[in-house]
């Protein structure tokens, strides 16, 4: 298929800038592929879908305060800095992205905090906008972490038109996050309060964890036409025993086994023996998911809704199908829908 095929024009105003009251208030559109029926629910009514016995898969990935702001050395320019990923903890060297990227070169010194409390170097060029930074920190790595923590902010995307807030801390992460490392929330999951949890466990449903530690790769523009060409950037998964258990026992008996977002999915796509069972792995996948494709071990999906020509909605397409899917899409842009990260969620069965 091709990029082109992916655009769709939705009004700005159906962004969702801020998240619902609560978790579980968000609308759900249930869209059902051996039908083609769709319909309006909102969350909570997820319990009406599923059966004692049947597995939701979770990303447990922790979003880190990713977002900060330095000034450059001399000059004192205001400086943006995204934290992508820890490369080396002894000597704190991080994998960084900087904007505005032509003021900043290799040498430079990066000043943090109101009395220059933490000083950063950058000493590799990656990409056009990429650095290689060393946070110049001489006490231990609880405190290094401490000041990142305290001087981060919730690295909301671009398109939510607001500064981050104490609320964004708790609201931009899911309420079984456990391991930090995503530099973005797994969306889907943020629609579960431990209410909602407690619910569907009394029902008889179970949970199953993996992680995938989300990175701005899962966002960034494709660029080219043939989407068999398009190279996703690695980002580390982790799929454990207990996880294969929880997820092999419901296949073999016939339950539903659903992912909860797609991240989940990609890390659940990225290990499979021949019989189409989860098998443990560790590592790093670029896998990416496009239309055609035969999923191995999930039979339903739940997923936010996503920007044109994202490697998301493409993977969105690949599970309920290309015309299905732009068919709920243009439903939900008509019955005003809340799009993207603090948006509402689509159900696919």
């Amino acid at each position: 298929m091709k990029l082109s095929q992916f655009r769709f024009d939705f009004p700005l105003n159906l962004i969702a800038q801020n998240p619902t009251k609560q978790r579980e208030d968000a609308r759900l559109m249930v869209v059902h592929k051996d039908t083609g029926q769709i319909e309006n629910k909102t969350f909570k009514d997820i319990l009406n879908y599923f059966e004692e016995k049947d597995v939701f898969v979770v990303n447990n990935t922790k979003v880190f305060p990713a977002r900060m702001y330095g000034r450059k050395e001399k000059t004192g320019a205001k400086i943006e800095v995204f934290l992508l990923r820890e490369l080396n903890k002894q000597n704190r060297l991080w994998d960084v992205i900087v904007d505005p990227a032509r003021k900043i070169r290799v040498g430079n010194k990066l000043y943090f905090g109101d009395a220059d409390e933490l000083v950063a170097e950058v000493i590799d060029n990656t990409t056009s906008r990429g650095r290689t930074i060393r946070f110049l920190f001489d006490g231990p790595e609880e405190d290094f972490k401490q000041v990142l923590n305290s001087m981060g902010e919730t690295p909301l995307p671009k398109y939510i038109k607001r500064k981050p807030d104490e609320t964004d801390r708790e609201r931009y992460q899911t309420v079984y996050a456990k391991h930090e490392g995503a530099v973005a929330a797994p969306t889907a999951g943020l629609h579960f309060s431990v209410e909602l949890i407690k619910r569907l466990e009394i029902q008889g449903i179970r949970f199953a964890e993996v992680t995938l530690h989300t990175g701005l790769g899962t966002f960034r523009t494709i660029e080219v036409e043939d989407l068999s060409k398009h190279k996703m950037e690695a980002e580390y998964f982790k799929v454990d025993d207990l996880a294969c258990k929880v997820v092999n026992k419901a296949k073999s008996e016939g339950h539903r086994v659903c992912s909860v977002g797609t991240t989940t999915l990609r890390a659940l796509e990225s290990t499979f023996t021949a019989e189409r069972l989860l098998k443990p792995a560790e590592g790093w996948t670029n896998v990416f998911i496009h239309p055609p494709h035969e999923f191995a071990i999930c039979d339903s999906l739940i997923t936010n809704f996503h920007l044109p020509k994202t490697s998301l909605l493409i993977m969105a397409c690949a599970f309920a199908g290309y015309e299905l899917t732009m068919e709920a899409y243009k439903k939900a842009i008509k019955d005003k829908y809340r799009f993207f990260s603090y948006g509402d969620a689509m159900l696919i069965l």
